[in-house]
């Protein structure tokens, strides 16, 4: 059975896994090593379960960890060409990844990574380059679209394809324009290569969600213009208000900032 742990979701780190009883693939590196080992003894996952990495973009919360992983457990490593390159630059990344295990990949074409059939999207976001992933295993869809400007067509395509979905939902459009933050900063985050809120996550879901899909978990919330029941509310009162039920048609989550999620089981 394919299962998924989230170990982190949000500007601290991100990183997700998808699992079966032989092979697994880590999405992001964005935590600390120690603490990914100790979140996958604690499951009873051994690290050697984590046969690839796919990495969506070279910003440190999703690859500061990526060099020391793949090298301490000799992973290969997967993203687009242009991603290698900015992680090879990213000072926070302090040991980079082996030539040997930097594995490029083509957006729009699919690749047999393992056990996992991989295809990675554009995704717009102001890193070096952005990618989302639509993955199959054991008759079993999964697509990730994180730290995105705005949903395209393509995205569209992926998300109506999904069994199970992870989407942004980093900020409260309101929270964010009265906080704290500067006017370039606020700026960038509603910009179209920026992250998406709250309220565009909903109509995203309400657009694109189909008989297909049978869980949501929103991801990558920001810890100061957001908060985790305001995100589900508001996903939620969009979705209703187009006549799409939360736990009737699909289950929707949030995913925590800083601690695992426990284990869910995708059939």
């Amino acid at each position: 059975m394919l299962k998924f742990i989230s170990f982190g979701s949000g500007s601290s780190g991100n990183s997700y896994l998808l699992y079966t009883d032989k092979d697994g693939i880590l999405i992001d590196a964005g935590i600390g090593v120690r603490s990914l080992k100790k979140a996958l003894r604690d499951y009873g996952i051994p690290i050697t379960r984590v046969g690839n990495i796919l990495i969506t973009h070279d910003h440190a919360d999703h690859v500061k960890s990526v060099g020391s992983l793949s090298r301490e457990f000799d992973i290969p490593v997967y993203s687009t060409k242009e991603v290698h390159e900015g992680i090879f630059k990213n000072y926070c990344v302090v040991k980079k990844i082996e030539g040997r295990n930097a594995h490029c990949l083509r957006k729009s074409e699919t690749k047999q990574i393992g056990e996992f059939s991989v295809t990675p999207f554009n995704v717009p976001h102001d890193s070096t380059d952005c990618v989302g992933y639509f993955i199959q295993s054991e008759d079993v869809s999964f697509c990730i679209v994180t730290d995105v400007g705005e949903i395209t067509d393509e995205i569209k395509t992926y998300i109506s394809q999904a069994n199970y979905l992870v989407i942004e939902a980093n900020h409260d459009e309101e929270m964010l324009k009265d906080g704290p933050y500067p006017e370039h900063l606020k700026r960038r985050i509603m910009g179209i290569q920026g992250h998406l809120s709250n309220k565009k996550c909903g109509e995203a879901l309400v657009e694109n969600s189909t008989e297909k899909l049978k869980m949501v978990w929103l991801c990558h919330l920001s810890e100061e213009n957001n908060h985790p029941e305001l995100a589900r509310k508001t996903v939620e009162a969009i979705l209703r208000n187009s006549g799409i039920i939360v736990g009737k048609e699909f289950g929707l989550e949030v995913l925590k900032r800083k601690t695992p999620t426990g284990i869910f089981d995708l059939k």
